[in-house]
């Protein structure tokens, strides 16, 4: 009868933990592509503050992880590059060699005044068939001493070009080396935290599977949600030139000077005629700051960053990622920066008017402002 009793007991607090880690229903995750065949549920991300900062904790973890192998990668590839051009550096100078004896030889001719004598043959010949023979004698010296010095100035050039790349790889593989070091040192000081706030939890095993099931959901399935709203927002960006051109009171032009000002109900309406995933998502202008959010059944994400003016490689309107929220965690600073450098989010003014040149931005009550200049 004890046996019993306490079998009983058994199987209802197995039970009760089955009830506790798995989710009742499965929420639809947001995706612009509903044939990608995805269809994992996202895990229930606790209201318990010590919880959710180890789920960011193994956020960070994971996509650390994912900038090292990303930098070990480059890193390989940059050893590599320099090794080869190390080597074609070699190969020029001693090429070169030859070349600058000879330039050298021509430039001292010159400068000892050996050309002379024949410049002076040329100036005192008596006939014209003399003059037409030395003519051509000297246009064949000439001829010959300014082909061995373009040579070595093209040469040296390409010699200069080499050892001026090499020195550079050699820079950024150093600055990766450093980089790769400071992130291996992240990744072990969060995991020692993580190791840390799992076996001071109450249930130490529970949350040691909550997390490897939240890990997993992001690897398969967030950052992959993720990306594609950041794509899409990409895809959208490069035709608000021309809704900015068409839509009435957008763009006014006051003298030798335009402004842009960009309602966000008219940027939220447009982002829908793109692409049909931002029914669930909007805009907001505030002071200077930008936020985005979007949410469908089990998933959320909130974007906030802000817009610069770059001159160079060609002007225009930056975004900066400053916060990534993925239903309800922060983001990293690694995926932060790894989405901005991989899909591009800016406004090139130049594609409404090949003249117009932005020269100020800034966002508040609902309206991005943007002021615009003529440049030719």
């Amino acid at each position: 009868m004890l046996f019993r009793s306490s079998l009983r007991r058994l199987f209802a607090a197995l039970l009760l933990l089955t009830c506790t880690l798995l989710p009742l229903a499965s929420p639809v995750y947001l995706s612009a592509d509903p044939g990608s065949g995805l269809s994992a549920s996202a895990p229930a991300v606790p209201d318990n503050e010590e919880t959710r900062k180890l789920l960011e904790q193994t956020l960070s973890s994971a996509e650390i992880e994912r900038e090292i192998v990303r930098i070990t990668a480059e890193q390989q590839a940059l050893e590599s590059e320099v090794a080869t051009l190390t080597r074609q550096s070699a190969a020029k100078q001693t090429a070169i060699a030859d070349q600058q004896e000879r330039a050298g030889a021509v430039v001292r001719a010159y400068y000892m005044g050996e050309r002379d004598g024949l410049l002076a043959a040329l100036l005192s010949a008596k006939s014209i068939s003399r003059v037409l023979a030395l003519y051509d004698y000297y246009e064949i010296i000439m001829g010959q001493d300014r082909d061995t010095l373009s040579q070595y100035e093209t040469q040296y050039k390409d010699l200069k070009k080499t050892i001026a790349a090499a020195q550079r790889s050699s820079e950024e593989l150093a600055g990766l080396k450093t980089a790769l070091q400071e992130q291996q040192k992240r990744v072990l000081a969060l995991n020692e935290e993580i190791e840390g706030g799992i076996q001071a939890s109450t249930d130490p095993e529970r949350m040691g599977v909550l997390l490897e099931e939240f890990s997993k959901y992001w690897e398969n399935i967030g950052i992959h949600e993720v990306k594609t709203y950041f794509k899409a927002l990409s895809s959208a960006m490069k035709h608000l030139p021309q809704f900015v051109q068409n839509r009435d009171g957008v763009l006014v032009r006051k003298g030798m000077t335009y402004n842009l000002a960009l309602k966000e109900e008219d940027l939220n309406e447009f982002l829908v005629t793109q692409n049909t995933l931002f029914k669930d998502f909007a805009f907001h202008f505030k002071d200077n700051e930008i936020t985005a959010m979007g949410k469908s059944g089990g998933l959320s994400l909130t974007l906030t960053g802000h817009y610069t003016i770059q001159e160079e490689p060609v002007n225009g309107l930056m975004f900066h990622v400053d916060h990534v929220v993925f239903n309800g965690l922060e983001l990293p600073d690694t995926t932060r920066q790894a989405l901005e450098e991989e899909f591009d989010l800016g406004f090139y003014p130049s594609k409404i008017v090949s003249f117009l040149h932005a020269t100020e931005v800034s966002s508040s009550d609902g309206v991005l402002h943007v002021k615009l200049s003529l440049s030719f």
